[in-house]
C-alpha cells in the first residue's frame, strides 16, 4: 500500500481540519505545501541535466575551442598610440 492510499482515507479528516484553519494560518500550509513541490522540483531538474542543454554547451565549447586567437593588429595611428599607452601602463592586450 502506497503513502497516497494510506492518507486517502484520512483525505476528509485533513480536509476538516483545514476547514478549521483561519486564512493566514491556512495560507502557510498552502505556502508550505508549495515550498515542499518547489524543493523537490528543483531536486529532479539537478539530477538530471536537460540533455538538450547539455548538447547546446558542448557544442558551443567544441565551437569556441576551435576558433584561432590572433592579436588584432592597430588599424590607425589612434589605435597604435593607445595600445603604446597602455603598455606603458603595465597593462597587456
Amino acid at each position: 500500500m502506497t503513502i497516497r492510499e494510506t492518507a486517502m482515507p484520512s483525505a476528509s479528516f485533513a480536509n476538516a481540519k483545514l476547514q478549521q484553519l483561519s486564512e493566514p494560518l491556512l495560507q502557510e500550509v498552502t505556502d508550505f505545501i508549495d515550498f515542499v513541490i518547489h524543493k523537490h522540483q528543483v531536486k529532479i531538474a539537478e539530477s538530471q541535466p536537460d540533455e538538450m542543454l547539455v548538447g547546446k554547451w558542448s557544442q558551443w565549447f567544441e565551437a569556441v575551442d576551435s576558433l584561432e586567437v590572433s592579436p588584432a593588429e592597430p588599424v590607425s595611428n589612434y589605435q597604435q598610440l593607445l595600445l603604446n599607452k597602455y603598455r606603458q601602463q603595465g597593462l597587456e592586450l
